[in-house]
């Protein structure tokens, strides 16, 4: 019983001397592991990693490398738009320590331990534990430096080969970098005022356009001219004058008396707007019939057309084709005395030229046809009389050679062959009128623009007839067409015309009619224009001794009271003198009238 009571002490004493040496024990192990969880890797003591731990870890670093890469691919593209933010420098050296700390934690379960408020790690971490390599650790040591120097030989070409693609990056955010700084520094300036930006003056391609109304329009030279109607391809300007006439002289006759006569004249003129080739259309007619006073009832008109063609090699061909209706005055070689109604004189010519210029020469080759064709008169007695003997028709063939010494002067010969051939080859008084026709004629063509323009021409006429009893029909010949403007606004023009005015008078053979017109047109105001005329006719009788001579002054005025319509005046005197009997005549009369255009 002693000795088992004293056994029971002993063998408890040893129990409890165990147990407090495996805690101290553990407390040790527990002390040297905590403050170094790494300790056991690093000396290759490494116990037991979960493998989904480990790939769960890899993959999330392959993921971090492939999205740091994406971001430096699109760092390196959008390098001149979204430049780095601006890294601070201290003002000077020292100020802030260099950042010498390792590289940020990954996450990864093989990162070192954070930093924490626990008192046991105030203890600094021991020391690595360093185990001593063997000999086959000395190997594998000498193959991963052999390793080692390859790897950084390929480092170095691969860097010499990136040297240049690192440039250009370099050289982009360098410049991003200086845009960025230069933006920061124009946000510091000094605020504008509100007004500021009005106070600038445009660029000259920036400023307002001015409204249409208010852009300036250049005058017209004539903003009372007719504007036209387009019709077609011509442009018309149609015209019409209603006016009354008092005059002394109804009919200008030996025997008229004073008379109201009501005027309506017609006017037209038409131009192509050809590209090339150029046609025209003028037109005239004119109506009187008496109010009160001597009976006057009459109509005539005109109506011809131009068309000039550029065929090829300086070759231009003109065509014209004209008609006209007057009755006979009272003062014709050809008027009958003692009728109610003088005959009626139509004529249609037409003619064809071609112009050829061959250096400073100028060629012209003209073919002209006119035909006259006359009504019968009209007796007191209401019998009529007919006056067909007189039709006949004129052919020519005119020869025109100039040379050019100037663009402005151009002197010019013309040689003339004719045939006129009337419808009765013997007229009722028993003579042969058909005649043969020659001339010849020398001038100046004048072209200095609208300071002086035109042309005129001097020669000698020569028509003879077939019947040898009536003397040929010959003289000088005078021609002219000038216009001249001294200034702006004035207009001065010269006509002349020399022509042969045939007869069935028994016995006579014709006359020879020259005809001169003088006349002026000045634009005083823009809506108010004067215009006076001058005008000297000669009649040379063949076959007897006379002549008429025939002499004119009228001058007029023309409101316009809008570009469409005006009103026009004018004066007119006229005398006629001959030394045959009954013929002399003096009429003076004054013409109020409206007139309106388009």
């Amino acid at each position: 019983m002693v000795a088992m009571s004293g056994a029971q002490p002993e063998k408890s004493r040893g129990r409890q001397g165990k147990a407090v040496c495996a805690l101290l024990l553990a407390t040790s192990v527990l002390a040297l592991l905590r403050p170094a969880p790494l300790h056991a890797q690093e000396t290759e003591l490494r116990g037991e990693v979960s493998e989904s731990a480990i790939r769960s870890d890899q993959q999330r670093k392959a993921r971090q490398l492939a999205l740091a890469t994406q971001g430096q691919q699109q760092s390196a593209n959008t390098a001149q738009d979204d430049a780095p933010p601006r890294t601070y420098l201290p003002a000077s050296a020292g100020a802030v320590p260099d950042d010498t700390g390792t590289d940020a934690a990954t996450g990864s379960i093989f990162d070192p331990p954070q930093a924490t408020d626990d008192t046991s790690t105030d203890n600094p971490t021991p020391p690595k534990p360093r185990r001593r390599p063997s000999s086959a650790g000395q190997n594998t040591a000498g193959q991963d430096k052999t390793k080692a120097d390859a790897k950084s030989k390929k480092k170095k070409k691969t860097a010499a080969a990136t040297t240049d693609t690192t440039s250009s990056t370099t050289a982009s955010t360098t410049d991003a970098a200086g845009t960025t700084a230069t933006d920061q520094e124009a946000a510091n300036r000094r605020a504008l005022t509100i007004d500021s930006a009005d106070r600038q003056k445009l660029d000259p391609g920036a400023e307002r356009t001015a409204a249409i109304e208010g852009q300036n329009k250049k005058a017209e030279d004539d903003p009372f001219a007719p504007t036209g109607v387009k019709w077609g391809s011509f442009v018309i300007r149609p015209s019409i004058e209603q006016g009354l006439t008092a005059t002394t002289n109804g009919d200008s006759s030996s025997a008229g008396t004073s008379a109201l006569l009501s005027e309506t004249a017609l006017r037209f003129t038409a131009v192509s707007d050809w590209r090339e080739n150029s046609a025209t259309i003028d037109g005239y007619g004119l109506f009187r019939e008496t109010v009160s006073g001597y009976r006057v009832h009459d109509a005539q008109g005109r109506i011809e057309g131009q068309l000039n063609v550029d065929l090829d090699n300086e070759l231009r061909a003109i065509a014209k084709l004209g008609y006209e209706a007057v009755p006979e005055t009272a003062s014709s070689p050809n008027a009958i005395a003692g009728v109610s109604t003088q005959p009626l004189r139509q004529t249609i010519d037409g003619s064809l030229g071609v112009e050829k210029a061959v250096g400073k020469m100028q060629y012209t080759l003209t073919g002209a046809v006119s035909h006259d064709f006359y009504g019968d008169a009209e007796l007191s007695d209401g019998t009529t009389l007919s006056q067909k003997d007189q039709d006949n028709t004129l052919y020519t063939a005119t020869l025109r050679t100039g040379y050019e010494i100037s663009p402005a002067l151009t002197p010019f010969t013309e040689i003339e062959v004719g045939r006129r051939a009337y419808n009765q080859r013997i007229d009722d008084e028993g003579f042969e009128r058909s005649s043969t026709r020659l001339g010849a004629r020398a001038g100046l063509q004048l072209d200095m623009g609208e300071k002086l323009s035109g042309e005129f021409s001097a020669g000698w006429l020569r028509e003879a007839i077939d019947d040898k009893s009536l003397e040929a029909i010959s003289g000088a010949t005078v021609n002219a067409d000038l216009k001249w403007s001294p200034e702006r606004g004035t207009t001065i023009g010269l006509t002349g015309k020399t022509t042969v005015e045939t007869t069935t008078t028994a016995g006579e053979s014709g006359d020879i009619l020259y005809s001169g017109r003088l006349t002026t047109e000045r634009q005083i105001r823009a809506n108010l224009t004067a215009n006076a005329a001058l005008g000297f006719d000669w009649r040379d009788y063949v076959g007897i001794d006379g002549h008429d001579r025939i002499l004119s002054a009228e001058t007029g005025l023309t409101w316009w009271l809008n570009r469409y319509a005006g009103l026009t005046t004018r004066v007119r005197t006229e005398k006629l003198t001959s030394n045959l009997p009954g013929r002399d005549y003096t009429a003076n009369s004054i013409y109020l009238g409206l007139k309106v255009q388009r």
